[in-house]
């Protein structure tokens, strides 16, 4: 449904997206997370139309975003992080006037706008100005708009920027709703939410995707947690001496006698070869030895750390 294909864009001698490649399936909601400026604003306006990519190529439903752009745009929903609201209309007013833009058949926008509204929860404000609509409403009006001409490819950039916690509990299970046969791509800070309502993590980091995984599913765990009885003096250098061991973490004592701590590892299998080794040779029991996997939070401040 969307293809990403060697894009880059460049302002000046900055390159905010490199040789970025990616494919989104139809049916697929696509979390996209990153440091402010790695580089999501630049991907999603050129996946909307609004800038032209310096290099590479970009489709969507299989039209050419740049050599096609009208019959592409009309697969497409947007929602950006401030809506594009016009505060003295009335919600319907509006909702009539976008899906008009969107070239629904006139004699069914009245139709439209009521299912539309439905789904989004403002069958009861229909008739209010948007400009005394509390945030949330607000939200919705501009979720409402992005869904007008029942587009195949929703963009939706921090969707529940600003909302309270209702509001945003509420505002997600809309979003679970109208995501079921559309193609998503959200872009939010709230690792919580992409975790809860996304298939598939995309992480940018300087203009290029540094992780793409399944949401549902983190890697393959990096970490062991381990009790060893022994003397920590001796126990503790001698971790820290292992090839595929990066990182030893004293934790708190649980058993009298013994040692726990996280070793963050390279690569497992080899790190668990080498700690037994070591702890034959040293004559120190594993008492317990479990493997962690990292949660999304950790696995974004690792993606993106240093350069």
């Amino acid at each position: 449904m969307i293809a990403f294909s060697h894009v880059t864009k460049r302002y000046g001698s900055v390159a905010a997206v490199n040789d970025l490649s990616f494919t989104v399936p139809e049916g697929q909601v696509v979390g996209l997370l990153g440091q402010n400026g790695a580089g999501k604003t630049t991907t999603l306006n050129i996946l909307t139309g609004y800038l032209a990519p310096s290099e590479g190529k970009v489709t969507i439903a299989g039209f050419d975003l740049l050599t096609e752009p009208r019959s592409a745009r009309q697969h497409v929903g947007y929602l950006p992080e401030i809506p594009p609201l016009y505060d003295e209309m009335t919600v319907e007013g509006y909702l009539k006037f976008v899906s008009d833009l969107r070239m629904v058949v006139r004699s069914d926008i009245k139709e439209h706008v009521r299912d539309v509204a439905e789904k989004t929860g403002l069958k009861d404000v229909l008739g209010r100005r948007i400009g005394n609509l509390s945030k949330g409403y607000r939200q919705r009006v501009g979720l409402a708009q992005a869904l007008c001409g029942d587009p195949r490819v929703l963009i939706l950039d921090e969707p529940t920027v600003g909302l309270d916690p209702r509001q945003t509990a509420e505002l997600r299970e809309t979003l679970k709703k109208i995501a079921k046969n559309r193609t998503v791509i959200f872009s939010s800070h709230i690792l919580s939410e992409v975790q809860s309502l996304c298939d598939r993590v995309l992480i940018l980091h300087h203009g290029k995707i540094v992780y793409d995984h399944e949401a549902g599913k983190m890697p393959d765990a990096t970490k062991l947690n381990a009790r060893i009885l022994g003397d920590e003096k001796t126990l503790l250098p001698a971790l820290r001496s292992l090839k595929h061991v990066n990182r030893v973490i004293r934790l708190a004592p649980q058993e009298e006698g013994a040692v726990d701590v996280t070793l963050e590892c390279s690569a497992l299998r080899p790190a668990q070869k080498e700690l037994h080794t070591l702890l034959s040779a040293l004559s120190m029991p594993l008492l317990r030895l479990v493997p962690v996997n990292e949660t999304l939070e950790e696995v974004f401040l690792r993606c993106t750390q240093g350069g």
